[in-house]
C-alpha cells in the first residue's frame, strides 16, 4: 500500500535538516504464516490489522541517530510502545531477541535501569488517533553497531506508561 504524500510528509519534518545516511523501510502488515516470509508481522490482528501500514526511518548525523516511525491504519486510539531489537521477526515473536542497547546489560533480559532506560535504548511511545494513524520520533547520541539491531518491535504497554514494554504485537525487519 503506498503512503500517501499528506502522511510522508510529516516524517521528513521531524527528521533533522542534515540528516545523513540511514536506512528506510515501508511495508504493510501480513501473517507470520504468509508464503514468502514477510517485512512486517502483525502478531496481533486485532491491533495491528493485516494490511496496515508501517515505515520506519533511521537518520544518522556525528551527533547521533534519529528514528522515526509512522503507522497507518492500526487499532483506533490505542497506546503503543515500539523498541529497536537485536533479532529479526519470525512467527515466534521472541525470535526478535531483546532491546537493542548501545551499552549491552550482561545480564538479560534487561531490567536494570542503568541499561534498559531512554539514554540506552531507542524507545517510542505511539498513540493512534481515530483512523488508526500515529508518528513518533526519538533521538539517540550514539550509531547501532553493525549488524546489532535488526528490528523493531510494537508492543502493547504496561500501566507503567508507553514507554514501557508489553505483549510483541508487531514486528519490522529494520537492518540500522
Amino acid at each position: 500500500m503506498p503512503v500517501p504524500f499528506t502522511t510522508a510528509l510529516p516524517a521528513l519534518l521531524l527528521l533533522p535538516a542534515f540528516a545523513g545516511p540511514g536506512t528506510v523501510v515501508s511495508a504493510d502488515f501480513d501473517p507470520a504464516t504468509a508464503f514468502v516470509p514477510p517485512v512486517a508481522t502483525s502478531h496481533a490482528p486485532d491491533v495491528v490489522p493485516y494490511g496496515s501500514h508501517i515505515r520506519v526511518t533511521e537518520a544518522r548525523d556525528a551527533g547521533g541517530t534519529t528514528v522515526v516511525v509512522e503507522l497507518t491504519g492500526v487499532a483506533p486510539a490505542t497506546e503503543l510502545a515500539a523498541h529497536v531489537h537485536t533479532g529479526r521477526c519470525a512467527a515466534d515473536p521472541a525470535a526478535s531477541g531483546p532491546h537493542y542497547q548501545d551499552t549491552a546489560d550482561p545480564v538479560q533480559p534487561s531490567t536494570d535501569p542503568a541499561y534498559a532506560n531512554d539514554r540506552n535504548e531507542v524507545r517510542l511511545a505511539l498513540r493512534t488517533d481515530a483512523q488508526g494513524d500515529a508518528a513518533a520520533r526519538t533521538r539517540v547520541g550514539w550509531r547501532f553497531r553493525p549488524g546489532g539491531a535488526r528490528s523493531l518491535v510494537l508492543h502493547t504497554v504496561h500501566a507503567e506508561g508507553a514507554r514501557t514494554a508489553g505483549t510483541r504485537v508487531a514486528c519490522v525487519n529494520v537492518d540500522f
